[in-house]
């Protein structure tokens, strides 16, 4: 059994998740705005946390800030809008998925079950290193190195670079990056998948061009030479 925080000022939105999230054996806490989730966070211990942005208080992008100085924990991000700038904001936030009102419920608890699977997956990995020119990855303590100095990516961020060095000189579809790193139930687009290879390149900085792109195709990761 997971259990879940779902953190939306809207009673009738926390009542459905609730009801879906039960009934797939979850256990589900609550919280009417940001400032009440970040704490709780600080009291208790949770696999997932899905919450909206538009809260009274505290805003969700606000809150999931703070909750990310707790825990690293997966978050979903529900919204009214479905603006670019909103998904990338969240996603420099470390949010895991961002799903846009009104949703299906069941939709919203296939992502979840999806999103614990791989991060569960994830920390059960054997503890293997990558180090290539000043590059470092620790698979199972979930760090990235550049030149010895750590730095901070989001869970998705993570998830694409390891399933990208992991086949460090294949060319990989985008058909095929979504599938594998959001899963084969991702309902979104491409847009998501290109804008995370922006956000990684960033945060990878002179090792952005390690991430090559294949036009019409997808992305290959391979040293610069």
């Amino acid at each position: 059994m997971s259990k879940l925080l779902v953190v939306d000022d809207e009673e009738r939105i926390r009542s459905i998740i609730r009801k879906y999230g039960e009934f797939e054996g979850h256990e589900i806490d609550e919280a009417g705005d940001g400032m009440e989730a970040i704490r709780i966070c600080q009291n208790h211990t949770y696999d997932l946390i899905i919450m909206d942005i538009m809260m009274p208080n505290l805003d969700g992008f606000s809150a999931c800030k703070e909750i990310r100085k707790i825990t690293d924990i997966p978050v979903i991000m529900l919204s009214a809008r479905g603006e670019e700038y909103d998904r990338i904001h969240g996603f420099e936030l470390g949010i895991d998925d961002y799903v846009v009102k009104p949703f299906s419920p069941k939709e919203l608890m296939m992502r979840v079950s999806a999103i614990l699977n791989r991060y569960h997956k994830d920390q059960n990995t054997n503890r293997e290193v990558y180090e290539q020119a000043g590059l470092k990855i620790d698979f199972t303590g979930r760090k990235v190195f550049i030149h010895q100095k750590e730095i901070d990516l989001s869970p998705k961020e993570y998830e694409l670079l390891f399933y990208l060095v992991r086949n460090e000189g294949i060319a990989l579809t985008r058909e095929q990056l979504i599938h594998d790193v959001w899963g084969y139930d991702f309902y979104g687009d491409d847009r998501t998948l290109d804008t995370h290879i922006k956000l990684l390149r960033k945060s990878l900085q002179e090792f952005s061009k390690w991430i090559i792109t294949l036009r019409g195709v997808g992305y290959r990761f391979e040293k610069a030479k």
